[in-house]
């Protein structure tokens, strides 16, 4: 590969590392939310850590199901990782949203 040229990567390729850099950039915030949380700087529900740890079992199963399921119908290696990280999308997702919307103490 010539390093003046720019590297041209195929459509699934560019739908996999958007995907993966959008799970990125909602887990961090979602991190920082949580943290805020459990330091008292914003309001929490009580259960929040507990579901913290328990979310993180149920989205492996899914993801590895979900993979091998893509794996087995025969799709390409793009199709099973973007399957794959597809549970944990939704889930980072929903609790952006869930922990960044307005609350009441």
């Amino acid at each position: 590969m010539n390093p003046m040229m720019p590297m041209i990567l195929p459509a699934s390729q560019v739908r996999l590392v958007s995907q993966f850099a959008r799970i990125a950039i909602e887990s961090n915030m979602v991190i920082g939310l949580r943290m805020a949380g459990m330091m008292g700087l914003m309001v929490q529900a009580p259960g929040e850590p507990f579901r913290m740890v328990a979310e993180k079992h149920a989205a492996v199963s899914e993801s590895l199901f979900a993979m091998a399921s893509a794996g087995m119908r025969g799709h390409s290696t793009e199709r099973m990782l973007s399957a794959g990280m597809r549970p944990y999308g939704r889930r980072t997702r929903a609790n952006s949203r869930r922990l960044s919307a307005p609350k009441s103490a």
